[in-house]
């Protein structure tokens, strides 16, 4: 394995230095795509990658090493690959914030235009796993609208609702996928709800809907929220892009 060249950003004062195993032997691809992320920042913004073979030549690398660097970078959202047209420098990721909020706050806090298409609305009975969550019997029915989350008219994300209808009887006649649910929820605000947050892949479907790869990481959220009187009232299922959102949440010490 060739050493990586003396120009290499590898240093002990750069980003990637957790990158680096111990023994100090840097896989090729890796030390190119330290490479590429200076190439990236110089670049900016919406500028087009240098083809592969150029990016070969200029490192010195195989074809097969440039496409594993650019790959992983790809994943991570800082490229982006358009189908017929090239290499992109991609924009920064849209952050999300951990809070009382709803999907559409962290696009609008960045100058982002947020906004949802309805894929789905329905009226189902609520099966044992959701009735535990919103203390309602299994057989009891709800309403389930499921949505594409946009960002200046990028989907970016998929999100599935859950609410009891005999809480919101006439909700379905009120909703409007336009604007925000809480507007049709009769009044019923937000007072809490637990959040969990892992990473998956999306499922064929859900691929197509949100127009990613298969094999591109996904952000899920399982959020449970309820009232003042403490029932549950909400369950929401979100699906964001991995390369295109990030979450944010505040700490502070509890006194």
């Amino acid at each position: 394995m060739s050493a990586p060249s003396p120009h290499s950003r590898l240093s002990a004062d750069g980003p990637v230095l957790d990158g680096i195993p111990e023994h100090g032997r840097v896989p090729r691809y890796y030390a190119v795509k330290v490479e590429l992320l200076a190439v990236i920042a110089e670049l900016g913004e919406g500028a087009v990658l240098p083809t592969e073979r150029e990016l070969c030549e200029r490192f010195d690398v195989s074809r097969a090493t440039v496409r594993q660097a650019v790959g992983e970078l790809v994943l991570e959202g800082k490229l982006s690959r358009r189908q017929g047209s090239g290499t992109y420098v991609a924009g920064p990721k849209l952050v999300q914030p951990l809070a009382l909020t709803g999907s559409a706050e962290g696009p609008r806090r960045q100058g982002v235009r947020p906004g949802r298409s309805a894929i789905t609305l329905e009226r189902r009975p609520a099966g044992r796993a959701l009735a535990a969550d919103l203390r309602v019997t299994s057989d009891a029915e709800v309403f389930h609208i499921e949505r594409v989350l946009l960002a200046d008219e990028e989907r970016v994300g998929l999100e599935s609702t859950y609410l009891p209808a005999e809480r919101f009887p006439g909700l379905l006649d009120a909703f409007d996928p336009g604007q925000p649910l809480s507007a049709c929820l009769s009044g019923v605000a937000v007072h809490g709800a637990e959040e969990r947050v892992e990473t998956v892949l999306a499922t064929p479907r859900e691929a197509l809907l949100i127009g990613t790869n298969p094999a591109l990481p996904m952000l899920l959220t399982h959020r449970v929220a309820w009232g003042r009187d403490g029932t549950p009232f909400e369950r929401v299922r979100s699906l964001y892009r991995g390369d295109r959102l990030s979450f944010l949440t505040r700490l502070g010490r509890a006194d």
